[in-house]
Parts: C-alpha cells; sequence; structure tokens
C-alpha cells in the first residue's frame, strides 16, 4: 500500500444496513466498523484492569489479566466485533443510538488489540515465571491506552498501525 490508510471511512449504505466497501477507498479496504464500538469496549476493559490493579499481586489479579488478555486474543483473531465487548455492543448498546456519521477502518482497531495482547500477554508470562509484580505493572500500561480510548477517542494501538502504515509508505 503505498499510501496511508485514514481512520475513517465514509459510508456508502445506510449505517442500519451492513456497512459495505467505501466508494472512495483502496478496493482491498474492509468494511468499515462503528468507530463507538471499540470505545464501549475500551471503557469495559479498563473496568476489569481497575479490577486487576486492586487485586495487586494475587492470583486472582492473574486470572482477571488473563481474561483481559483472552479479549484482546478475540479482537486479535476476529476483530474488535468479535470480542465479548463487541458483540454485547452490537446487541444492546448500538440497537439503542443513532446510525454512525461515519465507520471507521477496523485495521487500526484490530492491530491495537495484538497491541493489548502482547502487553498483556507478556504480564502473564512474566507472571507463571515468578514475576508477580509484572500483572499489576502490565495492567497499569493497558489501562492507560484503554482509559485514553475510551474517554478522550485516543487509541493509541491505532495511531502505532498508522505511524507503520505511514513509514512503510516512505520506505
Amino acid at each position: 500500500m503505498s499510501e496511508p490508510v485514514p481512520s475513517t471511512v465514509t459510508p456508502s449504505a445506510p449505517a442500519s444496513a451492513p456497512a459495505s466497501a467505501p466508494a472512495s477507498g483502496p478496493a482491498s479496504a474492509p468494511a468499515g466498523i462503528d468507530p463507538r464500538g471499540p470505545r464501549f469496549g475500551a471503557a469495559l476493559t479498563a473496568v476489569l484492569l481497575v479490577g486487576v490493579l486492586l487485586l495487586g499481586t494475587s492470583a486472582a489479579a492473574t486470572a482477571l489479566l488473563a481474561v483481559v488478555a483472552a479479549g484482546f486474543a478475540l479482537g486479535v483473531a476476529f476483530g474488535v466485533g468479535g470480542t465479548w465487548q463487541g458483540v454485547l455492543f452490537r446487541k444492546v448498546v448500538r440497537p439503542r443510538l443513532a446510525p454512525p456519521t461515519e465507520l471507521e477502518d477496523p485495521r487500526p482497531p484490530r492491530f491495537a488489540q495484538l497491541v493489548g495482547l502482547v502487553v498483556t500477554g507478556v504480564g502473564l508470562v512474566l507472571a507463571l515465571v515468578g514475576v508477580s509484580a509484572a500483572v499489576p505493572v502490565a495492567a497499569a500500561f493497558a489501562l492507560v491506552a484503554a482509559f485514553l480510548n475510551a474517554v478522550f477517542g485516543l487509541c493509541l494501538g491505532c495511531e502505532l498501525y498508522l505511524l507503520g502504515v505511514r513509514l512503510r509508505a516512505r520506505a
């Protein structure tokens, strides 16, 4: 790909209809997603990560961090809509909202799920080899990213994705 991927795409169909590839974007661009979904998921993830921090270095904290990491793994495998948070948003929250004004490219949020999986996964692996302090540290790093996304709409993993696309385009 020779040009940067936009962080949003304009819907080419009514929001009530399934999203389709944007008419003005690259032919290979995937269908857009409602940008409110990842923010909702980030809010739920932030709540779980606060729980990890409150539990400290206990086995319960490690187990809760494993649940968060499993959610990130689902996001990597199936996209943000395939996480338990994405399903909850799609089934419970989105029907109560107005249609989105624009759709977002799903690739940056999916990459952000990978970043979250790496951060929480490293914390879990270190905890398994005896570094129990890695659990709250990993949770704290992930919490900062989830909080920024949930509250301000700033997705750090998405920004890393777009930076990577720009760097590849220059190479």
